[in-house]
């Protein structure tokens, strides 16, 4: 031993007290960077359940909210308009207009899904998997019906790459398709429950309906563009019988009270921008629809007894002229914190069904299967009285046309999507009905959107693939039609 450094840690205790407390102090400061470093907001240990629950919250909110709901497609497809900062009512969007539904569902819904997925994996559960694999199909699928040619073979591989091809609209309409057969063949009753699931709260029966009611709407949005495998899609899932049957069955997410409220009730507790369109209104007046009390609010000034709409695409100021008093809000029901985001109802299953009948893709009967549509989409809103359904179906606007079946399920569809701004968007699109007039003062004159714009956060970080999508789908403009809208 050496005797005289042994004396000086004898003689000078304090040089040993006065080490231990740097060093415990540097030990200190390390668990206390990492401790503030922590996301606080992140669960540390997640658990599937937790996942899914985060995953189909930050869905529902990004469809049904602002951005891509109401301040967007809503607004193109006149179910909605702007009574004051009218600018996205008059088509001025610019590349971040529509950035919400990119970021939130890259960057949060498919991270919590994969992650979850991950975790089933470890823990053998196949029903959490084939629901992640729903989910993910139903995020794609909101994703090019909106933009076209999408990230979705490499989607979500950040720990190879930072970046991420496009694939061609029609690849991931196929590979979507293929996706739900993928969760399907996990989906079991019988096999191990499920947690935190707020759509269906944990009924794998209802998931596999799901799952084909969304094939079901794929294959008819992609009917004109790839017709062969359209058909052979409708007969599969029509042989499967497993398809949305009832408003019960409706896939939606159903909000609470705040702050877990739904988008709308959030928007109108501190603003006061949107009404119901003038478009809808009159419509709603001239087929003497029994949903317009549903779909709208009395004006506040009491001297106004009838729904007022408004115009889509005023300028801010004739908006305003008009008067917040003098016009209708959407209806209490939309406007409820509780109000559910409807992702795919019976009503538009029947109308899926009825157009697959309509274009020969199956033996049902288009008219029948039509009515019923428009049946449960008022018994979706309590309407349900037999005299008052069967008063409004027979009346000659609103018969079925089999000479032209785009014109009857177009118009009514998108009467019964009111509210499902994304949806609506697709279907206007494709079906080309009901005929829309541009908004009043539009920045394109005649011209509706047809798609959304690239956020320019793609510009930016993902350019080379970006540059790569436009060049092969066309100009990243509101204007360049999609694949699948043919005509």
């Amino acid at each position: 031993m050496n005797h005289s450094k042994y004396q000086r840690f004898i003689l000078h205790p304090g040089v040993i007290l006065i080490s231990g407390i740097v060093l415990l102090a540097a030990t200190s400061c390390k668990k206390e960077l990492v401790r503030i470093n922590k996301n606080p907001n992140a669960v540390e240990n997640p658990q599937p359940d937790y996942l899914l629950g985060s995953a189909e919250k930050n869905g529902a909110d990004v469809y049904w909210g602002q951005s891509s709901n109401f301040a967007s497609s809503e607004l193109i497809t006149q179910q909605w308009a702007m009574i004051q900062y009218t600018d996205p009512d008059r088509y001025i969007f610019n590349a971040n207009s529509f950035s919400t539904l990119w970021t939130t569902i890259y960057s949060s819904t498919l991270t919590d899904l994969k992650k979850m997925m991950a975790l089933a994996e470890q823990q053998n559960n196949k029903n959490y998997i084939g629901v992640g694999h729903v989910l993910r199909a139903w995020n794609f699928q909101l994703l090019t019906d909106a933009f076209g040619n999408v990230p979705y073979s490499q989607a979500g591989q950040i720990e190879q790459s930072s970046v991420a091809a496009y694939d061609a609209q029609k690849d991931v309409y196929t590979g979507l398709l293929k996706e739900l057969d993928t969760a399907l063949s996990y989906l079991n009753s019988e096999g191990a429950p499920i947690q935190g699931d707020l759509i269906y709260n944990n009924d794998i029966s209802n998931w596999r309906r799901f799952a084909n009611s969304l094939k079901l709407r794929i294959a008819l949005r992609i009917v004109d563009a790839d017709p062969v495998l359209a058909k052979s899609t409708v007969q599969k899932v029509l042989s499967s019988k497993e398809l949305i049957s009832s408003n019960d069955q409706t896939a939606a997410f159903v909000y609470g009270a705040s702050p877990n409220w739904n988008p709308v009730a959030a928007n109108f507790s501190t603003r006061n921008d949107y009404r119901i369109s003038k478009t809808m209104v009159d419509r709603l007046y001239q087929l003497n629809d029994p949903r317009l009390p549903v779909y709208a609010s009395l004006p506040e000034n009491p001297d106004i007894t009838k729904y007022v709409g408004v115009p889509n695409g005023l300028t801010t100021s004739d908006a305003n002229s008009l008067g917040l008093a003098n016009t209708s809000k959407p209806g209490s029901y939309f406007l409820a914190d509780n109000a559910p985001a409807v992702i795919e109802s019976y009503s538009e299953v029947l109308f899926l069904r009825a157009e697959a009948a309509a274009r020969g893709l199956s033996a049902e009967n288009a008219e029948s299967l039509y009515k019923q549509a428009i049946t449960a989409s008022l018994n979706q809103y309590g309407i349900s009285e037999e005299t008052t359904v069967n008063e409004y179906l027979n009346q000659a606007t609103v018969k079925f046309d089999a000479d032209n079946y785009k014109k009857s399920i177009g118009i009514q569809k998108w009467i019964a999507l009111f509210g499902q701004g994304l949806e609506a968007f697709a279907e206007w699109r494709r079906l080309d009905y009901p005929e829309l007039t541009a908004a009043v003062s539009g920045k394109y004159g005649k011209n509706i959107p047809v798609r959304f714009i690239y956020p320019s956060i793609e510009q930016t970080l993902n350019r080379k693939a970006y540059k790569l999508a436009v060049a092969a789908q066309g100009t990243d403009d509101l204007f360049t039609k999609l694949w699948f809208d043919k005509y």
